[in-house]
């Protein structure tokens, strides 16, 4: 079993976010791909990891694509250290957007319910 990203994965079960992983494995490259799909109701956001093995057996991430949602480029890094903290300084901010949104919707929402 591929024991990748085990501080992300770990990163955001502290932070209630679901999450589904899966292999792919190309036949025409040496590289296999998983897929690590994650988010708090949907699970919209997307990393996928390029790893190959070396002549030992041993892992070796070879790139890290990050696509957070509506992302049309995805963000590349190297190491799971990179990505942590990426995501450290992105998820926040987009956790604060989205209960702005709510607490707009649900003002709305008492303000049509008032004038009915």
């Amino acid at each position: 079993m591929v024991t990748v990203l085990n501080r992300t994965k770990q990163y955001l079960k502290n932070r209630n976010y679901h999450y589904q992983k899966s292999y792919i494995r190309p036949l025409m490259t040496p590289e296999s791909v998983y897929v690590f799909k994650f988010g708090r109701e949907a699970l919209n956001n997307r990393v996928i990891i390029r790893y190959s093995h070396t002549w030992t057996g041993r892992q070796r991430i070879n790139e890290i694509d990050l696509r957070l949602h509506k992302q049309k480029h995805p963000r590349i890094f190297r190491t799971e250290t990179e990505l942590l903290d990426y995501l450290e300084s992105r998820l926040p901010q987009r956790e604060k957007k989205e209960a702005d949104k709510d607490d707009r919707q649900t003002q709305q929402n008492k303000q049509t319910d008032a004038s009915k």
